[in-house]
């Protein structure tokens, strides 16, 4: 019996806490932890003991996370299981030196644009800003997370009297439509902002020497509709698989597989980070466990042989508005269970017999799937599935969870959606 609302509003509370890429990886350490994963640290040599739980962090903004079966030392494991999601979503990143002040009334900050956005949804709403702050301390720079945690910015409309066709669908300039009001100009104008992350930190303004720092909306996710079919929340794209996948991981004990679940930062921009899928981190990872506790190069490409990757990225699912807009026989419906997303120009990676895998996962679990295509006059987005296989050679199917209004700084997804992904995850991972 899965408990559908216990997870909607667990994964409700993890968005919560998470405004920006890394706190969400923040807090999924201090999920793994909990039950007892060490940590491992990239530059340090890595000691593995068979029956164990580690995880390791790349640029406070990625994770991965492994469970090795306890096996004879003469047994290897079968291959990999990886599930991978992605820790950012789309938003304004703040600009370095961002204070702009206006006729010497009003303060606002020079931002831009972090992936696509709906931009409209941004304006007229509470925003806050959160991320990582580089740090001058007596031992060199230290990199800190920071929430301002605060009703600080709005991006204001034009009135519909300066802009008559507004309704008729306008073209916003990031640079000057969508720029954050931030406070009355009372004097000082420069650096402001510093000032406040300082103070909120406890260290001195010119000790600040870097930011990573992102607006997000100040609306806490809930459960609406009649009958609580629905949540409506910023950022389910895509930290509702994010916790799924992280969830059914620490609910599962590996025997014949390492269990591995990743969550990469960039894919909303590309992933050609050092902390994306387009990196060499997954890599690295799955070659370090296999050649430091099975033996060489050849152990390692035998075991991705046998291996297999789930790309989790929400899908879209079917309007009530526009149903026109979606395929005509490929219909996800939110609370309809897993998606299986296909694409013939290999946008993603489900083929015949990995989507056929993914099926034999849902009805062991007792979930129900259905499956996406884009209409084929209609260009539709990638994910990591495709350019994480580019780098590690293995099977691999996209799934995601339906929803609405992709890209929005509110999003709506399936109530039930986000149980019936744990317990794919957690069969996948037993399994």
């Amino acid at each position: 019996m899965i408990e559908f609302e216990k997870y909607a509003r667990e994964m409700l509370d993890f968005i919560e806490k998470s405004p920006g890429c890394f706190h969400a990886v923040a807090n999924v350490a201090e999920m793994l932890e909990a039950q007892g994963f060490q940590r491992l640290e990239e530059a340090d040599c890595w000691d593995l003991e068979r029956g164990s739980c580690f995880y390791t962090v790349r640029n406070d903004s990625s994770l991965i996370a492994f469970r090795l079966p306890g096996r004879d030392k003469g047994c290897r494991p079968r291959g990999f299981h990886i599930a991978a999601a992605h820790s950012d979503s789309p938003s304004f990143k703040i600009k370095e030196n961002p204070e702009i002040a206006v006729e010497d009334q009003y303060l606002k900050l020079n931002t831009e644009k972090y992936g696509g956005m709906i931009l409209s949804t941004w304006m007229d709403r509470a925003l806050s800003a959160a991320g990582r702050v580089a740090v001058r301390t007596g031992q060199g720079v230290e990199s800190r997370l920071v929430d301002l945690d605060s009703d600080l910015f709005v991006i204001p409309n034009l009135a519909i009297h300066m802009n008559r066709d507004i309704n008729k669908g306008v073209e916003y300039n990031p640079q000057t439509d969508m720029l954050p009001l931030y406070c009355g100009c009372g004097g000082e104008t420069k650096g402001v902002l510093a000032g406040r992350i300082a103070r909120k930190l406890g260290v001195d303004k010119k000790d600040i020497l870097g930011q990573d720092l992102f607006l997000y909306v100040r609306e806490k996710g809930r459960i609406l509709g009649e009958n609580g079919d629905f949540i409506l929340s910023p950022r389910l794209d895509d930290l509702q698989c994010v916790y799924a996948s992280v969830r059914g991981f620490l609910d599962s004990e590996p025997e014949e597989y390492i269990n591995v679940c990743v969550v990469f930062d960039s894919e909303e921009v590309g992933s050609g980070t050092r902390q994306g899928a387009d990196s060499g981190f997954l890599e690295n990872v799955l070659q370090r466990i296999a050649e430091g506790l099975y033996g060489g190069r050849e152990e390692y490409l035998s075991m991705l042989a046998g291996s297999f990757l789930i790309s989790a990225d929400n899908a879209h699912g079917v309007h009530p508005n526009h149903p026109e807009k979606a395929d005509p026989t490929n219909r996800p419906y939110l609370n309809g269970g897993i998606v299986l997303k296909y694409h013939g120009g290999q946008k993603y990676t489900t083929d015949a017999v990995s989507g056929a895998k993914i099926r034999v996962l849902c009805e062991r679990a007792g979930i129900p799937c259905q499956t996406y295509a884009n209409r084929s006059d209609v260009p539709g987005g990638s994910t990591l599935g495709c350019i994480s296989v580019s780098h590690v050679s293995v099977e691999s199917a996209d799934i995601g969870l339906a929803q609405l209004a992709m890209h929005s700084a509110v999003e709506t997804a399936g109530m039930k959606d986000t149980g019936y992904g744990v317990a794919l995850f957690r069969e996948f991972y037993k399994s």
